[in-house]
């Protein structure tokens, strides 16, 4: 099998992307554990929740949403519930099904945190690319998503 090794411009790209893959979650997490008193995840599954019909989530749908596996969102949801933040019950629907529901202190805790989230991205990524630029990420994400997230699972795409 002949191995397609990557062009030095391939290469470059790849490190790059690498790297911000690799120290972007820190630069979240550690403004949100700052500012916020929630881990880069837990935000992530509150701000799902937040923009869900009635703040509400089957647990496998969130788990599909956060790319997270069940046991590792359970774990995560049980924190947020013992903080009153989250509220799980079983699905009206399937009553094998749990969901979960973002309380009001839930939505209180993501309006609080969602400014300083907000600037730290816009700080991190946007004010560091111009206008053109945001929509070349947009369009590069979209494609890499296409073949590695096919079914929208993670990132739902139109």
């Amino acid at each position: 099998m002949d191995t397609a090794w990557l062009s030095e411009q391939e290469r470059e790209a790849w490190l790059g992307l690498i790297a911000v893959v690799e120290l972007l979650p820190g630069v979240l997490e550690t403004q949100l554990r700052r500012d916020s008193d929630l881990t880069h995840f837990e935000y992530f599954t509150l701000a799902m929740l937040s923009e869900a019909p009635d703040r509400t989530l089957r647990m496998t749908e969130l788990a599909g949403r956060t790319n997270a596996t069940l046991s590792r969102l359970s774990h995560v949801v049980n924190r947020l519930e013992q903080r009153g933040l989250v509220h799980r019950f079983p699905c009206p629907e399937d009553r094998r099904a749990t969901n979960a529901q973002l309380t009001e202190v839930g939505w209180d805790k993501v309006v609080e945190a969602a400014p300083g989230h907000v600037s730290t991205v816009r700080e991190s990524i946007f004010d560091a690319i111009t206008a053109e630029q945001v929509g070349q990420v947009a369009q590069i994400s979209a494609q890499i998503l296409d073949r590695i997230d096919a079914e929208g699972i993670f990132y739902p795409r139109p």
